[in-house]
């Protein structure tokens, strides 16, 4: 396909409904970055790189920004479920779309079981039950809801998100109430952690790198919003503004929450270990912090678990619409819901948290590991697609409704960026198992796929030879 001005693969079995609309796709995208691992892992990040974070944050959220507007520029000129999978099968061949499509679905059945390990040890330790009939519960009700219809993923969703957005807000109201010295019975204020705990940057370079992989992955999930919006009246109107309000509203988050954290509580402090976000408030000296994390925690969980869900079911959809993946993904009901690839998505996850449990921990390690790594195989595919189909639409002189400015420069960047990124990977302890089962895994998946692709173009000469 030459151009960007391509329409959906035809589905298989039969349409995705079109019940999310724009508002609905804009809190879906945020909801489904803020999860637990922002609340929980942060602390990870900032006893890694110190007050430094924030130059990791920062690095990271350019590169998303790019990677992001470069994935607006594709959606809004061809909206489709499968999003980059099927950008990459249009610029590259099947086999691009088919190793990112699995990639990319193999990353959230991985996300959902984690996500429910979070949840089902909080409540399992709150009601005394245990922890994997909790996660194991908490999945299939988010099943049984993605399944009813997109109108009710949507509208939990939204609540969702909306519960961790205003969160979020009032925890940086009270961190600069309490930076400025205006909070009454905080034991800490000013900013003075960011230099006085050993300097800016305690741990170097290999510091800041090392919270680099974890702000990466932190910001994984803006990329929903293209997949969300194939399900609405007006797509390509939807991903425009989605996009435009996402990227500035996530930066706002995620730098303003770590700059009160940095800014109030020492990056070395013993409290860290308990959660960036609940050393913050008991230094603030908010009652119940422990509580309250917790619960916004839970309410995270479940909304990433519900947009996981989602993600999944639709990518499994769009590789079975393409003859990737199993043809009954491709049925939908007459909501116009891919139940078929909903349940296979979450049967998946269930078997891991299962898993989690009863296996040695020596089976399950390198797999979890796969996921920051696919993140930014991920975000390598995306700008490769890009320049691809970019040069072709100016070929066709075909005009484009959202245009990444400097082209094809700053495209180029990205692509070096992260290629440098996933070899300096290999130097940073901790992340050479990642790189590994990772390249193991990607490298298994385009060998497959360029089989397929050539018994593709067997049969067709074949064809055209009878």
């Amino acid at each position: 396909m030459s151009t960007y001005n391509t329409q959906e693969t035809p589905p298989v079995g039969g349409k995705l409904s079109k019940g999310l609309n724009s508002r609905q796709i804009t809190m879906i995208s945020i909801g489904g970055v803020i999860g637990a691992g922002f609340f929980v892992g942060s602390a990870s990040a900032i006893s890694a790189a110190g007050p430094a974070v924030l130059v990791s944050f920062a690095i990271a959220a350019v590169m998303v920004i790019l990677v992001m507007t470069m994935l607006g520029e594709l959606a809004t000129a061809n909206p489709d479920t499968g999003s980059f999978s099927t950008y990459a099968q249009q610029a590259l061949g099947r086999w691009a779309g088919f190793s990112i499509g699995w990639l990319y679905w193999w990353f959230y059945v991985l996300v959902i079981p984690l996500e429910a390990i979070v949840a089902s040890d909080i409540l399992g330790g709150w009601l005394g039950v245990p922890s994997m009939w909790v996660g194991a519960v908490m999945i299939a009700l988010l099943t049984a809801t993605n399944i009813l219809s997109v109108k009710n993923f949507g509208t939990l969703e939204y609540w969702f998100s909306l519960f961790k957005v205003i969160t979020i807000l009032a925890f940086i109201a009270l961190g600069l109430a309490a930076i400025f010295g205006l909070l009454p019975g905080s034991t800490t204020s000013g900013v003075s952690h960011l230099w006085i705990d050993g300097g800016f940057a305690p741990t170097g370079g290999k510091g800041i790198l090392a919270a680099l992989v974890l702000a990466m992955f932190s910001f994984t999930g803006m990329e929903i919003v293209t997949i969300a919006a194939a399900e609405s009246p007006d797509p390509r109107t939807s991903i425009r503004k989605a996009i435009r309000s996402v990227v500035w509203r996530m930066v706002i988050f995620y730098f303003g929450s770590i700059f009160v954290i940095v800014s109030l509580v020492a990056w070395n402090a013993p409290a860290l270990a308990n959660g960036s976000f609940q050393a913050t408030l008991e230094a603030m000296n908010i009652p119940a912090a422990a509580t309250i994390v917790q619960t916004v925690i839970l309410v995270g969980v479940a909304s990433t678990l519900n947009s996981a869900i989602f993600t999944a079911s639709r990518m499994g959809y769009s590789l079975a619409s393409r003859g990737d993946a199993p043809r009954s993904w491709a049925k939908t009901t007459h909501n116009g819901v891919p139940r078929i690839s909903i349940f296979y998505s979450s049967a998946a996850s269930l078997i891991l948290l299962v898993a989690n449990y009863t296996l040695p921990q020596a089976v399950l390690v390198p797999l979890i590991a796969t996921i920051g790594t696919i993140a930014l195989v991920m975000y390598l595919v995306i700008a490769i697609s890009h320049v691809i189909l970019r040069k072709r639409a100016i070929a066709s002189g075909e005009k484009l409704l959202v245009k990444v400015p400097f082209f094809p420069v700053l495209s180029y960047i990205t692509i070096a960026f992260i290629l440098v990124f996933l070899g300096l990977m290999a130097f940073v302890p901790g992340h050479q198992m990642e790189l590994g089962v990772s390249a193991v895994l990607s490298l298994m998946l385009v060998v497959i796929g360029v089989y397929l692709q050539r018994r593709d173009a067997g049969d067709a000469t074949v064809m055209s030879r009878g």
